[in-house]
């Protein structure tokens, strides 16, 4: 298992992260709040777009430390995209 190595990657997974952390409560309150349905779900959708581009980073990160032969990186993107 590999691990996320450079610290300038680790930060900007974790900012990208505390983005998407900042969206969902936002979506939280939209639901309290009985907010339009239509609303709600764009702001759903751009919460999942925001983790799909902090995956593909960590995907990234992956391929460009070299540590996992690129047959698994294939896999891993097969199972968890």
């Amino acid at each position: 298992m590999t691990t996320v190595q450079d610290p300038d990657r680790k930060r900007a997974l974790l900012l990208r992260l505390k983005r998407a952390e900042g969206q969902l409560r936002g979506i939280q309150k939209l639901i309290e709040s009985d907010a339009d349905c239509e609303k709600v779900a764009q702001q759903l959708a751009a919460a999942r777009k925001a983790l799909d581009k902090t995956f593909y980073a960590l995907v990234g990160c992956v391929m460009v430390q070299g540590d996992v032969p690129p047959d698994e990186v294939a896999d891993m993107l097969a199972r968890f995209a």
